[in-house]
């Protein structure tokens, strides 16, 4: 969904129009308990041609394909002997138990979420995300970063919230 009327928002080539009540009525088209459904809410801004037109990014797809792999293997290796395979089946309990934080994570998630005004939901997402992020760093531990990172990824808690 693109996250205004027009399109443009962010934009810096062209200059958004909207309104906060235009802005507001096209939100309220999307209700606000299926966006809490939404893990990744970010914005993706057009690329310019010259971008496009260059071999390859800061990591490579063969690096990026390594790194998901080897946090692929260590979410296997958690959950062996369980019915999880991933980190996206995480809730409750498991969700305790394999995704624990501690104090200086509980202070920053416990602001981000009177901040943001998250549900539970929302909670469980970023927990999640973190836990992801986490492996991808090849960590153990969930560390705040982890969770700022997650937060970051829920564009529409942040201004909306």
């Amino acid at each position: 969904m693109k996250p205004h009327p027009c399109g443009y928002y962010g934009d810096d080539r062209h200059a958004c129009l909207c309104g906060q009540t235009k802005v507001r009525a096209y939100r309220a088209r999307v209700s606000g308990p299926l966006l809490d459904r939404i893990d990744l809410q970010v914005e993706v801004p057009a690329v310019p041609y010259k971008d496009l037109r260059q071999d390859s990014g800061k990591v490579s797809s063969a690096e990026m394909r390594a790194r998901v792999l080897a946090a692929r293997a260590v979410q296997a290796a958690r959950f062996a002997g369980t019915s999880l395979f991933s980190n996206s089946q995480l809730s409750g309990r498991s969700l305790s138990a394999f995704c624990p934080v501690g104090d200086e994570e509980h202070r920053f998630l416990e602001a981000a979420t009177a901040r943001l005004g998250l549900s539970a939901r929302a909670y469980t997402r970023i927990l999640r995300l973190g836990r992801t992020i986490a492996d991808l760093d090849g960590l153990e531990r969930i560390r705040v970063e982890h969770l700022a990172e997650a937060v970051n990824y829920r564009n529409l808690d942040r201004e909306y919230g």
